[in-house]
């Protein structure tokens, strides 16, 4: 069964190298780099829409003949595969979501895009660094440098199509296989595993919000076991 991988906001799909090289023994694997990220173009009409980022992976999946695979995807890539499963039910034969934030309340969403708009800079990288804490050196250091690769514009378009978006409807619509994978930092009421407590999922300790970047084997014994189940 192949399995395709979805990068987070302002990452790659070489954040996903060492699964890539575990899971090619074995099967086909892609990751692949949503518009604006890594060698992807940014979008003609500045769409950053969860629906926009979830029509890449569908074009990918096409031009790739993927006719059934297993979709996982982190942080805002996690958002998009949600979108993609709900949209695209039968081509699934599982989904694995990695960090994968669930629905923000509207007063926490406004009052994060206000202090964006009053102090971009600061406010970036204040929440940076939430999300790097426990991360190995050499991670921090390589995602401190992709930050800076997504301006302003854009950012402010995708972290405020991520808090538009609903995961939980298209969620439940996906009767599939599914898996939760977070860092334990992560788990607090706005966390998806628990706005959706029927899903499992596995916390990974002592990890940055880029679990199979700080501890990959860890990371892919948990992939693996999943994808042990998936027909």
């Amino acid at each position: 069964m192949p399995v395709l991988f979805v990068h987070s906001f302002a990452g790659s799909g070489a954040h996903w190298q060492a699964q890539l090289a575990h899971l090619r023994t074995t099967r086909r694997a892609v990751a692949i780099d949503l518009r604006g990220h890594g060698l992807s173009a940014p979008p003609l009409d500045k769409n950053y829409s969860v629906p926009a980022l979830a029509s890449d992976i569908a074009a990918v999946a096409d031009a790739l003949n993927l006719r059934r695979f297993v979709l996982v995807g982190h942080s805002m890539g996690g958002a998009a595969a949600v979108a993609y499963a709900g949209m695209h039910p039968d081509r699934l034969a599982g989904l694995v979501l990695v960090g994968t934030p669930g629905k923000v309340a509207p007063a926490q969403a406004q009052q994060t895009v206000a202090a964006l708009d009053a102090d971009y800079d600061k406010t970036m990288a204040g929440y940076w660094e939430s999300l790097l804490a426990d991360a190995q050196p050499d991670v921090r250091a390589r995602l401190q440098a992709d930050r800076t690769r997504i301006p302003r514009e854009p950012s402010m378009a995708i972290i405020s199509a991520i808090f538009a978006f609903d995961p939980l409807p298209p969620l439940a619509s996906y009767a599939g296989p599914k898996l939760v994978i977070d860092t334990t930092r992560a788990d607090n009421p706005g966390a998806l595993f628990r706005q959706a407590p029927g899903i499992p999922h596995r916390l990974i300790d002592g990890t940055s919000h880029w679990v199979q970047l700080d501890k990959p084997q860890e990371f892919n014994e948990w992939l693996d076991s999943f994808l042990t189940n998936v027909r």
